[in-house]
This record gives C-alpha cells, sequence and structure tokens, in this order.
C-alpha cells in the first residue's frame, strides 16, 4: 500500500463515520470518494 493511498482511506473512513453520526450526507459521500481515490492511488502504484 502506498502511504498517499493509505491516508486517503482513512480520512475517507473517518468522513464517513462522521457524516453518519451527523447524518451529514454530503461528508458521508466525500469520505466515500476519499476511500475510493485512495484505492486507485494504490492501484497505479501497484499495491493491493
Amino acid at each position: 500500500m502506498s502511504a498517499e493511498g493509505s491516508t486517503d482511506r482513512v480520512k475517507g473512513k473517518a468522513k464517513e463515520a462522521v457524516g453518519k453520526v451527523t447524518g451529514n450526507d454530503r461528508l458521508k459521500a466525500s469520505g466515500k470518494a476519499d476511500q475510493a481515490k485512495g484505492t486507485a492511488k494504490d492501484a497505479i502504484s501497484g499495491d493491493k
């Protein structure tokens, strides 16, 4: 895993969790997008 990808995925999970707790759909969606970005960065770097 790349450090950048891992950071984006952790940040995304945190945002998604806060969005769920607060009922903020925009924050929840932003978290999911960050997680996808992290996964994509890992895929590009050849990591799983």
